[in-house]
């Protein structure tokens, strides 16, 4: 698929995944791409994609020293940036008593803060241009906390608020922002990048948080979404007139998303007559 539209995209972690597979469809439209990867090893490989278009930039979203520098890199390259994919990240499972504050530190800082760092670094850019499109990646972890991830549903509950804020904050400068919401594709999510923590508690491993670390590796190979067609969702999305603020992948995140919006709905009507009693009387005096 080509596009007369060419565009300039900063994708982080582009080595496999939705990354790699993203960077790959925006190539094959003619734009260029420049991709940050961890090693310094991969590179010549990534730029072998697209000679010319495809530029590798060395990488590691918690070096947050070294971001500055990666976007003036990305810009000699492309000349400017047209698109940011915050897309590296990884998930901690087990129970949110299990986790040590370092797994903590590293699961917020790969997930949350290092997107957070690179918007702040590019921003400028884009601010001067007068447009432009962020994408967030979050997860159904970011929509809904769920036993046994819950330092991982944290970090994306966290890039959830912060990009939400950012919509309304960057709206008045022509930039557009997303965040993408997937539930379960065939990526190595569930492989090389799982990550279960270091020191189990016995007492978990009976309960819905400890079944979900003991066997989300099982998981791997039977995800019900096609990466390839996710991302295609991606940029079809982004050739729209404008780009939602949300954009769920998956059927089984429609699904959960839609029944939680329901038992939401239901909770806040039965006990909305509590909420409102609490407005303050005309004749009351506060001190």
């Amino acid at each position: 698929m080509t596009s007369s539209l060419k565009r300039n995209w900063l994708i982080t972690g582009v080595s496999s995944g939705f990354g790699r597979i993203l960077a790959q469809a925006a190539l094959a439209r003619g734009d260029s791409v420049a991709g940050t990867l961890r090693r310094a090893e991969q590179i010549a490989e990534f730029e072998a994609l697209a000679p010319g278009r495809a530029h590798g930039i060395c990488l590691d979203v918690t070096d947050f020293e070294r971001i500055p520098p990666a976007i003036a890199e990305a810009l000699a390259a492309l000349g400017h940036i047209d698109i940011l994919v915050n897309n590296a990240g990884y998930g901690l499972f087990g129970a949110i008593e299990e986790a040590s504050p370092r797994e903590f530190e590293r699961v917020m800082d790969t997930n949350f803060t290092g997107p957070l760092r690179l918007i702040q670094a590019v921003l400028p850019h884009m601010r001067s241009r007068g447009k432009g499109n962020i994408i967030n990646f979050s997860s159904l972890a970011g929509v809904i906390g769920m036993p046994g991830v819950g330092l991982y549903c944290s970090a994306k509950f966290a890039l959830e608020g912060m990009t939400e804020s950012l919509a309304a904050e960057l709206a008045p400068f022509g930039i557009e922002v997303t965040l993408v919401e997937p539930g379960g594709f065939r990526t190595n999510f569930a492989g090389s990048s799982l990550a279960i923590v270091a020191e189990p508690i016995a007492a978990y491993d009976s309960t819905p948080a400890g079944k979900t670390r003991q066997h989300i590796s099982s998981y791997y190979g039977r995800e019900p979404g096609d990466p390839v067609k996710g991302m295609q969702a991606v940029l079809q999305m982004l050739d729209a007139p404008k780009a939602p603020l949300r954009l769920v992948l998956g059927a089984d995140a429609v699904k959960a998303i839609r029944e939680k919006l329901a038992r939401a709905t239901g909770e806040l009507e039965a006990w909305e007559s509590v909420s409102v009693a609490t407005a303050l009387d005309p004749d009351s005096v506060v001190s």
